[in-house]
């Protein structure tokens, strides 16, 4: 697909119906929430926003975004899935990423933040997981996390352990969102932890559209 048609496609999707009197153009809005999503800090967007003499400031965009409530839609059928777990660091406290993501298409199928790693969690992402898309009879390609391996085992899912390979696609999708906490720092500080899954599932929104 054309990259155009993504990001026209994109833009369809973006639903800006929380709106109520709001003086930005809506393509400006939703120009704004993609460009910001896809890797701009809000201090860039909101300089995108002044080249069309749109004087907005930054937590104007970050209230468009959450309040867009984009989430990766639901439904898929993939044939693999890697799953893997990583540290997130909000303000002063670490916390538990959780995704999954087809390694075929290089989709984000799910996330979960929570502030701990344990076996009750792992099954719950799963059941999560099991719930937003069709993937009881898919393989699941994880690393030696004792919680993800007792996971499928408790929820009778195909697995296999793997260290490289296919397991490469959720590595790229934490190596994005860590370098986009790092360098944009307003995205992960001073937040409660409902912000930042929120703005993980907007983030896998636009990954999904754009990769």
């Amino acid at each position: 697909m054309p990259e155009n048609d993504r990001l026209s496609g994109c833009l369809d999707e973006i639903n800006l119906e929380f709106v109520e009197r709001e003086a930005t153009p809506r393509l400006l809005m939703k120009l704004s929430i993609q460009l910001h999503l896809a890797g701009l800090s809000l201090s860039n967007t909101v300089s995108f926003l002044e080249i069309f003499g749109v004087d907005r400031v930054r937590s104007t965009v970050h209230n468009w975004v959450h309040k867009a409530d984009l989430q990766p839609e639901s439904g898929r059928r993939p044939n693999h899935v890697a799953v893997d777990e990583t540290v997130i660091q909000l303000d002063d406290e670490r916390y538990w990423l959780y995704a999954a993501v087809d390694p075929d298409s290089n989709d984000l199928l799910h996330t979960k933040l929570e502030p701990t790693r344990t076996n009750v969690i792992a099954d719950q992402f799963f059941a999560e997981l099991r719930e937003k898309h069709d993937v009881d009879d898919v393989i699941f390609l994880v690393d030696g996390a004792v919680p993800l391996h007792r996971a499928c085992e408790k929820h009778d899912l195909d697995f296999r352990h793997e260290r490289h390979g296919n397991r490469n696609s959720v590595e790229r999708v934490f190596r994005e969102v860590k370098r986009r906490t790092t360098s944009f720092s307003n995205c992960f500080s001073n937040v409660e932890v409902e912000t930042a899954d929120e703005w993980l599932r907007s983030f896998a929104f636009a990954w999904n559209q754009l990769i």
